[in-house]
């Protein structure tokens, strides 16, 4: 390699960091943003309103790179997948659950979508169950069970039921997306498919929220002004395109164990800006569960650099 092509993969290197900074920056503060953003407008009206911003700005750039194109026949299972179980369903139920249950904690649920893979992926797909897998799956459990401690859950209070179950519900449904095209070939590359999958889910989303909804219920101005301008260019569009550039250029367990700094984020962002109690259970909690996830992503690095190293033989 050229002292050259040395500098300017070093460069793409440091830019790739910079950008899963913000990524991690970006997407973490904007727990408490959404939770902010549902006193102006309705769940599902909101996730609509971020799904189809974030579509016409990714169609822009897309066409712009000249990447905007009908996707081929074979990704089109993974782009209704995508579109409507990670975007239109996840989004839809946290949004959901943000009236209910504090950013902080949300934040932490929704990303247990790792752990859920684990057993999914052994009984589907049947991946080896190793040890590390196995301690990480136990340790995030006991997360989940610590920060649902019967002694200091409220089960008398339906909307916090029903909060933290959408919550798990939202992250298993990914799981299960994980699981479905962890062996697709994809034809087209992300950012040709993501126009389509962002506008799937907001076409999916827009009859529920005529049919649910009160669209006159919508408080303009420029808090919900400012709250969408994050959410639509920021978090959907820029972000998506960021981690698209970062997993391109930075290896895979760097990637997943930044992406699990997010939850971290959004717990510290939540009580800063929402003033959130932090407490021992939602800590403790945390904990266990990034543990375990740590634990689970590892795992899963050694094993594809153990088939790699068995494919070089």
């Amino acid at each position: 390699m050229s002292n050259q092509t040395a500098a300017q993969s070093a460069a793409g290197s440091k830019a790739a960091w910079v950008l899963l900074a913000a990524v991690i920056f970006f997407w973490g503060v904007n727990w408490p943003v959404m939770k902010y953003g549902l006193q102006y407008v309705p769940p599902l009206t909101f996730a609509t309103l971020r799904m189809v911003m974030g579509a016409a700005i990714l169609a822009l750039v897309a066409a712009w790179r000249g990447e905007l194109r009908v996707p081929h026949r074979k990704d089109w299972p993974i782009v209704l997948g995508v579109g409507l179980v990670q975007m239109a369903a996840f989004m839809g139920l946290v949004n959901i659950a943000l009236q209910y249950v504090p950013a902080g904690r949300s934040a932490i649920l929704a990303y247990t979508t790792s752990l859920w893979v684990v057993p999914l992926a052994v009984w589907w797909l049947g991946e080896k169950l190793t040890p590390l897998r196995l301690v990480g799956m136990v340790l995030g459990m006991a997360g989940v069970a610590v920060m649902f401690n019967p002694f200091g859950f409220d089960w008398q209070d339906p909307h916090t039921l029903l909060g933290n179950g959408l919550l798990l519900f939202a992250a298993l449904l990914w799981a299960i997306l994980i699981v479905q095209v962890r062996g697709h070939r994809w034809q087209g590359s992300p950012l040709s498919l993501a126009p389509w999958q962002l506008g799937i889910a907001a076409c999916v989303m827009a009859p529920f929220v005529f049919l649910f909804e009160d669209v006159h219920a919508i408080h303009w101005g420029m808090p919900l002004t400012w709250v969408l301008l994050y959410n639509g260019p920021i978090a959907t569009a820029f972000c998506f395109w960021a981690m698209i550039t970062v997993t391109r250029a930075l290896p895979a367990i760097t990637t997943s164990l930044g992406t699990l700094c997010v939850p971290l984020v959004g717990y510290v962002s939540a009580a800063v800006v929402l003033g959130e109690a932090v407490t021992l259970n939602n800590t403790t909690g945390f904990g266990l569960i990034l543990s375990g996830l740590v634990l689970a992503t590892y795992s899963d690095w050694k094993n594809n650099q153990q088939t790699k190293r068995q494919a070089a033989k």
